[in-house]
């Protein structure tokens, strides 16, 4: 089982601190919106924001494609499509630096063996960064609503098809793919007012109780 996980880490392409944060957060996430999985319409989307924004895995490929992306073809692509790719990544920039400040936290100064409710909240009591939290809160909230106007522009996704081919032989194959499954997931949605309220809310529920220090924030039924 440790060979197991070692090798798990290993291909991941993260720290085992980072990646022990990232797997036990994206379980936390997959807990958190049970529900929205089990739902035909919302299902797609879940997944698409557990693996493709919250997996343990090393996204750092993907997001030079991103700064690439953002130099090379601003004068190409629609602005609203830009204004979401530069979302995309000013989220992922914020969202490892709360990581990395979460992951030294727990391994380095508290000394924690395995991650639980209790050592995860006191972490995120002691690296004091609500209103980066609450930032991050309102970054997922509004790239959801970028992209949920873009998947709607015929333009946009005739764009992103015939971007296909060329962005595979150009090295941006791992972006493109991202973003198509974030197009597909968006569409299948139709609509994702009730997705991004419900993800909204529960968030800065959570948020809310642990800066409050109660006992068990993630706990959705009151």
């Amino acid at each position: 089982m440790l060979a197991s996980l070692d090798d798990t880490i290993t291909q991941s392409g993260l720290s085992r601190p980072r990646y022990l944060l990232a797997h036990w957060q994206t379980q936390r996430l997959a807990r958190s919106y049970a529900d929205l999985a089990a739902s035909e319409r919302y299902a797609p989307a879940t997944e698409f924001f557990l693996a493709d924004l919250y997996a343990p895995r090393d996204f750092s490929r993907r997001d030079q494609d991103g700064e690439r992306v953002v130099a090379k073809m601003r004068a190409l692509l629609p602005a609203r499509a830009m204004a979401a790719i530069q979302s995309a990544l000013h989220l992922n920039r914020l969202s490892q630096q709360l990581d990395i400040g979460m992951a030294d936290m727990l391994f380095g100064e508290m000394g924690v063996a395995d991650i639980d409710e209790v050592n995860y909240a006191e972490a995120y009591r002691r690296c004091k960064q609500f209103a980066a939290r609450r930032e991050q809160i309102v970054l997922v909230d509004a790239l959801g609503h970028e992209l949920d106007a873009v998947v709607k522009k015929p333009l946009v996704q005739l764009a992103l098809k015939l971007a296909h081919g060329p962005a595979h032989l150009a090295g941006l194959g791992e972006l493109q793919d991202f973003l198509e499954r974030g197009v597909a997931a968006f569409l299948h949605m139709r609509g994702a007012e009730v997705f991004l309220a419900t993800v909204r809310e529960r968030e800065s529920s959570i948020l809310a109780r642990i800066e409050a220090g109660e006992p068990q924030p993630f706990r959705l039924d009151g």
